[in-house]
């Protein structure tokens, strides 16, 4: 039989499923805003922002699992939520040494791009800075 008062939490990368849990609550940032998905939440599909995913899980009222998502989209159906992303990562496997050299790379390549107005280069390290920022900001919920 079906819970009604809990959520599916799957987050799903091209490497596989890298998170699969039971929810009371999931917030997540889409590209339009802050999102939060209770049981019985209405269908959706939104596209994420590269941002935290929190994840509110149901074998404890205050635990609440952190995971970086670098866009992709969220479905929500029957109870199931599903995040589809090219990377994500828990708050637990974020190596934060390879954050760090990333935000300094990505610093490093914007600084270039600007030198040169290279614009298409200018916005991937952008997101690329973006990317290595949220990783580090999710680690520190360890």
């Amino acid at each position: 039989m079906e819970n009604k008062s809990q959520l599916t939490v799957n987050v799903v990368t091209p490497d596989g499923l890298i998170y699969d849990h039971h929810a009371t609550i999931v917030v997540a940032n889409t590209i339009s805003g802050e999102l939060g998905i209770l049981p019985n939440h209405a269908p959706i599909i939104a596209p994420l922002a590269i941002d935290e995913v929190r994840v509110r899980r149901t074998d404890s009222d205050t635990h609440v699992d952190w995971i970086a998502v670098n866009g992709g989209i969220m479905e929500v159906r029957d109870n199931v939520v599903t995040i589809i992303a090219d990377t994500a990562e828990r708050e637990r496997d974020i190596d934060v040494s390879r954050a760090e050299r990333a935000k300094q790379r990505a610093e490093q390549r914007i600084e270039e791009a600007k030198a040169s107005h290279d614009t298409d280069q200018l916005r991937r390290s952008e997101v690329a800075l973006h990317r290595a920022i949220n990783r580090i900001n999710v680690s520190k919920h360890r």
